[in-house]
């Protein structure tokens, strides 16, 4: 596999594992579940209120 195919992949990759996570935080916020997140090396335990909305900026991120 050439060099610039491989790197193709892991974009493509990159790009579907971002829109899994997305998806499952949106399912949790939806379903009214928290989510644990890393924020500042502290685990932080986030509400389904205090889960930011999915926002076509956030799904290119």
């Amino acid at each position: 596999m050439s060099e610039p195919t491989l790197s193709e992949l892991h974009q493509k990759i990159d790009a579907g594992v971002r829109a899994a996570i997305a998806e499952a935080i949106e399912r949790h916020r939806k379903l009214g579940e928290s989510i644990s997140i890393l924020k500042d090396g502290q685990i932080i335990t986030l509400t389904a209120d205090q889960i930011p909305k999915k926002t076509a900026k956030s799904q290119i991120q």
